[in-house]
């Protein structure tokens, strides 16, 4: 037996050699094997799979599902507890595709995509194909993907498929055939793109041994057709990606081929229509966007025009493709092809409009509003698979075979009913391929996904796509949102492989410090991403100073300091409380892990990871995959410490691994980031937070002095980071003076309230605003105040006590901490809402009309 990953269904008879053991299944048709031996194509693979071994093959998979963790490669399946934090499944075996069978995938679906092309063409503007027959009008006009809005709108160059994507299956006889044509926002390019990077470094031998193509090519031709979409500035237009939000299935996609494309990634809101054009909302006003590539179905695009209820679009988009000055890709209303009654036209339109057979067939295919088609649907029930006639209708497919004899007679009764919302097609025999279980090496039923990028001359394919794979052997039905897996698609060369990549290599290139205009929502994105991280920070070291003196020492009485921390502890509470009665475990854990309580740290670190999610595209892949460390904290305490919960070592061992965890992310956001806006604002979250947490700290625990204020000087310096320098400039005595000068005035110390505002307002200064006459503006003029504050602040007169407390401190603390709420809301109405254009843009665009605003689904 070769290297022994499964095995044999018994030991007399051993598997064919060079497969692994892989047994096909008797019947169908397997892609990587028939029942004699391996398929020609195949057998370098499973040569290099045997030189390889079991062993450093599982060492490599696992390697592997690292990886996919650490880049926080998801897939949402809805429903899943794990929500969008739900790890995007990968099977280590790729599907192999030869050279001369891609070729003729490749020449069948170009025609195809140009034939699409026609079609929209014609169902857009003058109409023949329904007045000739040749489309039932019924397909058309009841069908929500049929925008009529859009009608009589041609696309710029006459474009309606920028990316068009089918999904291809194999039946028993070896041919494939096209289940379904994806025309509006084709997703899973992404996930083919990241399958690819993660295989090519486990089965890096077998990638270069069986010459496979590269995919950079296919993204470089898909990036020169956007750009030559572009109505204006084609030589460097500006390319928005457009999607849904952090809570779309595909989401991690779209951040992915944001950054791989070198596009910036937008949400709707991130967009405006002011007189015709689409705009970006950035700092310091907005900019206009020339090309969206829009991850949205057609209909959520604009609320103004299609969607009232959609707020996902841009209100007035529509317009302004309409008035030509700005693309989209694909075009709105493409969606009207993705009906799977159309199939059963495509052959004869082919010769109508190219005069030529279809070479890539499709999926036997009936649309029960024609009488005909009905009668041999009913007669032929058992044999078919009933569909919706239109996608909109998110109805999943029925397979009468499968049901009882009632079901049966209810959806018989549906078809007689309402004949012309059903399509039937043959249940096609899917192919098998092998995927790893267990160990072993299994047969799975198989869909591939292609793509094909327009190019001047047509359309050229991915040499790859996405390979998704069945849940169970007797699944029927390959859908990610079912439990399904995915497969790199390895297209092998007949030559040479091409080693083009997109990374720059040589040439010339126009030096620029510039890293791109910051969108409004990223800036307030980066803006909570510090505010959370630091505040989980901070909340973090105050509770480990309470659970390290819970964990060594018994009562309160032999822990004065308790107090003064548990009071400070309230004061982070929304509202702040004041209440120091009971055992202190008793609010220590709820402050850990309740996830319902505002300002706990459970709900900190969830925050952290919700924007990190949002403004993945932004950060190093090293600062998110620290932050994804986070995924760590448990979401259910009873599950991970039992009934009776985290002992104070175990809730001592988890802050201390949380404050590494963030405070890694700190180093890096001081050391990764080029200091832009992007950096200003993530730097000024943390800032503000930190100085907030200062501020109530010092308010909980030295403003009431303790009788015995040794044991909380030092518990504040614990917590503050600040013992160290404390003793190596005063050594063992401990005075509230030196310590209030330590933490308030010393802008050396990277912990103190002023190092926090000195940072805060060099960030200010340093934000993008537009020209305004003398003076500075309203956030410089609170910055300066604060720091100045503090900087007049003496520590001794902060430290005098009189009646009981530290009246001048109390002050203080006060003043700065409104000064620097009303900084938060300064910055806030300054840069991160923006509804009026920039003053050069409104005066200087030389296509600036005057009219009013246009208005405001793997």
């Amino acid at each position: 037996m070769p290297s022994g990953l499964s095995q044999s269904s018994t030991d007399t008879d051993p598997a064919p050699p060079g497969r692994l053991g892989y047994e096909p299944p008797p019947g169908g048709y397997d892609e990587a094997a028939d029942p004699a031996a391996p398929r020609p194509h195949w057998a370098p693979f499973f040569e290099s799979l045997d030189d390889l071994g079991p062993a450093d093959l599982g060492r490599r998979w696992r390697d592997a599902q690292q990886l996919i963790r650490d880049n926080g490669v998801t897939y949402n399946v809805y429903g899943d507890p794990r929500g969008i934090a739900r790890p995007w499944q990968l099977d280590p075996i790729p599907l192999l595709i030869a050279p001369a069978e891609a070729a003729h995938l490749e020449a069948g679906l170009a025609q195809r995509g140009k034939l699409l092309e026609l079609v929209l063409a014609d169902l857009y503007g003058p109409q023949h194909l329904i007045r000739a027959g040749l489309i039932p009008p019924e397909l058309v006009f009841p069908n929500p993907g049929f925008l009529r809005p859009c009608h009589g709108v041609k696309p710029p160059g006459g474009r309606f498929l920028h990316l068009y994507a089918a999904n291809l299956g194999r039946g028993g006889d070896g041919h494939w055939r096209v289940l379904g044509d994806r025309t509006q926002a084709p997703s899973g390019a992404g996930y083919a793109l990241e399958n690819r990077i993660v295989m090519t470094r486990t089965l890096r031998e077998a990638f270069r041994d069986c010459r496979v193509h590269r995919l950079a090519p296919f993204f470089q031709t898909f990036r020169d057709t956007l750009r030559e979409s572009a109505p204006r500035n084609r030589d460097n237009p500006r390319v928005v990606l457009l999607t849904p939000g952090p809570y779309n299935e595909t989401y991690f996609e779209h951040a992915y081929l944001a950054r791989y494309l070198g596009y910036t990634l937008v949400e709707g809101g991130d967009l405006t229509v002011r007189d015709n054009r689409v705009f970006l909302k950035v700092l310091g006003g907005l900019q206009p966007v020339d090309v969206i590539f829009r991850r949205l179905d057609d209909d959520f695009c604009d609320p103004l025009e299609l969607r009232p209820d959609s707020f996902l679009g841009v209100p007035g988009l529509t317009h302004a493709v309409r008035s030509g000055t700005v693309a989209v890709a694909n075009a709105l209303g493409t969606g009207v092809l993705e009906s799977p009654a159309l199939l059963a036209y495509l052959p004869r339109l082919c010769r109508d409009l190219l005069g030529e057979d279809l070479r890539l067939g499709s999926v036997p295919t009936w649309w029960c509003g024609e009488p005909d088609a009905l009668r041999y649907v009913l007669d032929h029930l058992g044999d078919l698979v009933i569909k919706p006639a239109f996608p909109a209708a998110r109805v999943e497919p029925v397979f009468p075979e499968e049901l009882g004899r009632e079901d049966r007679d209810r959806v018989v009764d549906r078809l007689r009913a309402r004949p012309r919302e059903y399509v039937a097609q043959a249940r096609l025999d899917l192919s098998t391929t092998p995927v790893m279980h267990d160990g072993h090496l299994v047969p799975r039923k198989m869909v591939l996904r292609t793509y094909l990028a327009a190019d001047r001359d047509g359309f050229t394919m991915m040499p790859g796509g996405l390979t998704r794979v069945s849940a169970a052997a007797d699944t029927m039905v390959v859908s990610m949102q079912r439990g399904g897996g995915s497969k790199d698609t390895w297209v092998l060369a007949a030559g040479p492989v091409s080693e083009f990549s997109l990374l720059p290599a040589g040439g010339r290139v126009e030096l620029t410090r510039a890293g791109g205009d910051l969108p409004s929502r990223a800036a307030d994105n980066l803006f909570w991403l510090g505010r959370y991280a630091e505040r989980a920070e901070g909340t973090t070291r105050l509770l480990r100073g309470i659970a390290v003196r819970l964990a060594e020492r018994s009562g309160l009485a032999e822990v004065p300091e308790m107090l003064a921390l548990l009071r400070a502890l309230g004061l982070h509470s929304n509202p702040p409380t004041v209440e120091t009665d009971g055992d202190p475990a008793d609010r220590v854990i709820p402050a850990v892990f309740d996830r319902t309580h505002p300002v706990s740290l459970a709900s900190a670190v969830r925050g952290v990871r919700r924007v990190a999610a949002v403004v993945r595209d932004l950060i190093s892949i090293d600062m998110w995959r620290v932050l994804n460390g986070l995924g760590d904290f448990p979401d259910d305490p009873a599950a991970v410490y039992g009934e009776d919960g985290p002992t104070a070592a175990d809730v001592l061992d988890l802050l201390n691994r949380t404050v590494i965890t963030l405070a890694a992310f700190g180093g890096l956001a001081v050391d990764s980031m080029t200091r832009a806006a992007g950096w200003r604002f993530l730097d000024m979250g943390r800032k503000l937070e930190r100085a907030l947490h200062t501020l109530a700290m010092l308010k909980g625990t030295l403003v009431r002095p303790a009788r015995q204020e040794g044991p909380v000087l030092d518990a504040v310096l614990e917590v503050a980071d600040s013992g160290m320098t404390y003793r190596r400039r005063y050594l063992s005595s401990l005075r509230a003076e030196a310590v209030l000068d330590l933490l308030v005035a010393d802008e050396t110390n990277p912990r103190s309230l002023a190092s926090q505002l000195a940072a805060l307002a060099d960030d200010v200064d340093h934000l993008p605003r537009p020209a305004r006459g003398a003076g500075r503006a309203p956030e410089q003029r609170l910055a300066l105040h604060a720091l100045s504050v503090v900087r007049l602040a003496e520590a001794e007169k902060l430290a005098v006590v009189a009646d009981g407390a530290r009246p001048a401190l109390a002050e203080l603390l006060d003043h700065v901490g409104a000064l620097l709420t009303a900084l938060s809301d300064a910055i806030t109405q300054q840069y991160l809402t923006h509804l009026q254009t920039s003053r050069h843009l409104a005066t200087t665009d030389p296509d600036r009309r005057t009219a009013a605003d246009s208005g405001g689904r793997l």
